[in-house]
């Protein structure tokens, strides 16, 4: 089977998908919940087979689908997108199990999409073919649209639509851009041309042309992160959307512009980021501050951290355009990271306003004082969000520092007060919700129970397990890493 393991990765999703798609009834639920456990399995025994000594893609599956077009069902994974299924497939359960309490019309077809999102996600992290990869891209925004667009708050319709046309414009420039290093790829004794990443790699564009392409692979990207000034969609969408899926777009969803960036513009486009790059760096410090600022002026909550999260993913993207190993790897443990913490804070969120019926800052506070488990589990998932040393944010964010550092003094001070702002706006909404007296909104808030407690008590787990372990995080992508700036080093010269 673990021939197939990669494969099976990105197939069975969609067979549950299917099967949940004709339940009816509670069970539902669970059945989706099962299904998302067992992808998990299949994500740990790729795990405990893998070889992390190899920088190359393993447990290959590659099937001939276009053969006129040289297109091919080719799938794998290294260690760079290893992490990624990893986090996919341990966050689908706990964003499932979140869910159990509250009731939704029409369940089956909410978590059937959901099961097809996860195989688009996990289709783009092991796509080793471009028309794969681009037809799994677009795979997983079809179910986040009508997740946000049936399930999602007022004017979802709006706001659904806006994220849809910023989406798919970046997406028609991406098209663009495969469809030109396509027609320029070297070819094999089968085909003229190929979709194969190993030929999109082996293109020889000149300058001029990569300069272009930059803009077509970047604008996708950059808008699925989102980085400044293409996260426009992001506050209202993340907003409205329902719980289930703001956190699977800013848990896993955003890590699919960075993925594209580390593995199809950077190695494919050298002399496209050395054009271009500085620009794109600078535009990610800049949504560092920017989003951090007006997070300063947020009085919902949920609308916060998703400013927050900007500034996080901007710090992300920076760290990649410098263009060294702390980057990458600093990108690598802090997608992981993030992840985590955001998906954990919009549970949070969720729950406060489940039991208050309200997200403003100032209508609540004083729910520690009756909710102590709840107090405690956030406190904790904060101070991972805003990098205290021995939590998972930390590793993360000093290994990005330390290589805009490198890159320049200066942007590496500006891009430092991500850390600073964000200890702010993040306790002072704490204190404002948690602390103080208790209010006639708050003064009879319940505790965690339940699923409520498994999932922030696993969250809460892995912000401290990696904060004290983040080797394990490293050490799965180093090898794999370290090919891909080879790669690139060798196509610069």
């Amino acid at each position: 089977m673990i021939t197939y393991i990669t494969a099976l990765l990105v197939l069975f999703p969609i067979l549950a998908s299917v099967i949940v798609s004709q339940v009816r009834g509670e069970q539902v639920k669970k059945l989706a919940l099962l299904f998302s456990l067992v992808e998990l399995g299949l994500s740990i025994i790729a795990l405990s087979k893998f070889d992390y000594t190899n920088p190359d893609s393993q447990f290959i599956y590659d099937k001939t689908w276009v053969d006129s077009l040289g297109i091919h069902f080719k799938v794998g994974m290294d260690g760079i997108s290893l992490l990624l299924i990893l986090l996919t497939t341990v966050l689908t359960p706990l964003i499932i199990l979140s869910s159990f309490r509250k009731e939704f019309r029409k369940p089956h077809a909410l978590y059937a999409l959901v099961l097809f999102m996860q195989a688009g996600l996990i289709g783009v992290f092991t796509s080793l073919d471009a028309f794969l990869f681009y037809v799994a891209w677009e795979a997983a925004l079809i179910p986040i649209y009508f997740i946000s667009a049936i399930w999602g708050g007022e004017d979802r319709i709006r706001v659904t639509f806006k994220f849809f046309v910023y989406t798919m414009f970046g997406s028609l420039f991406m098209l663009i851009g495969i469809i030109y290093l396509y027609l320029h790829t070297p070819g094999t004794a089968q085909y003229i041309h190929s979709f194969d990443i190993n030929q999109f790699y082996q293109v020889a564009a000149d300058r001029g042309s990569q300069s272009w392409l930059f803009w077509c692979f970047f604008l996708a990207f950059a808008i699925k992160m989102p980085v400044f000034p293409f996260h426009t969609w992001q506050p209202d969408t993340y907003t409205t959307a329902p719980t289930i899926g703001t956190m699977l777009l800013s848990g896993i969803m955003l890590k699919m512009g960075v993925y594209g960036v580390m593995r199809w513009l950077l190695p494919v486009l050298p002399l496209g980021v050395m054009e271009w790059g500085k620009t794109a760096l600078i535009l990610s410090i800049i949504g560092v501050v920017y989003a951090s600022i007006i997070a300063f002026t947020q009085k919902d909550i949920k609308r916060l951290i998703a400013y927050s999260s900007i500034a996080h993913v901007g710090l992300i993207s920076a760290g990649l355009f410098t263009g060294n190993v702390q980057g990458m790897q600093g990108a690598m443990i802090q997608m992981v990271s993030h992840g985590i913490n955001v998906v954990g804070l919009f549970f949070i969120v969720e729950i406060i306003f489940d039991r208050t019926k309200a997200r403003e800052n100032y209508l609540l506070g004083g729910i520690a004082s009756s909710a102590p488990q709840l107090a405690a589990t956030f406190l904790i998932i904060i101070l991972g969000a805003v990098a205290l040393p021995l939590t998972n944010g930390f590793v993360g964010e000093f290994l990005l520092l330390n290589s805009v550092y490198e890159y320049n003094v200066w942007y590496a001070a500006v891009a430092g007060l991500t850390i600073i702002f964000g200890a702010v706006y993040m306790f002072r909404m704490y204190q404002n919700v948690m602390l103080g007296p208790a209010n006639s909104t708050t003064a009879n808030v319940t505790d965690l129970i339940g699923s409520e407690k498994i999932v922030l008590y696993v969250i809460c787990a892995m912000v401290i397990y990696f904060g004290f372990q983040p080797k394990y995080i490293l050490h799965i992508s180093e090898a794999s890493v370290n090919n891909l700036l080879e790669i690139i080093r060798l196509k610069m010269q």
